[in-house]
């Protein structure tokens, strides 16, 4: 068993920047593949960002291309999510995922573990 904490969510202007922290407890936290998702209001939830458990390999959705930066830190059980320039449509709750594999956390929405969301609101 996983536990993902998500934190870091809050009311930033566009244009601004935020980093989201997602601490990990339970099983060893180096072998996951960890990933964030997003869900706006009336809209189903996407991929954001994915890392590898050695951070070889780093996938991003299009829509945050540039603009996002994902990140893990595995002495301290922890996956971060630096946003820049954000923009009124990265209003979302941000969700924390976990699963052996990153092609999961890529091409699914069914990882094996889930956070339980911070709300990021960009205002213009």
């Amino acid at each position: 068993q996983v536990q993902l904490v998500e934190s870091g969510g809050g009311l930033v202007q566009a244009g601004g920047s935020l980093r989201l922290s997602c601490a990990a407890s339970g099983r060893t936290f180096s072998r996951y593949a960890m990933g964030w998702f997003r869900q706006a209001p009336g809209k189903e939830r996407e991929f954001v960002a994915a890392i590898s458990w050695s951070s070889s390999s780093i996938y991003y959705a299009d829509s945050v291309k540039g603009r996002f930066t994902i990140s893990r830190d595995n002495a301290k059980n922890s996956v971060y999510l630096q946003m820049d320039s954000l923009k009124s449509e990265d209003t979302a709750v941000y969700y924390c995922a976990a699963d052996p594999y990153t092609v999961v956390l890529e091409t699914t929405q069914s990882p094996d573990y889930w956070g339980q969301g911070t709300q990021v609101t960009v205002s213009t």
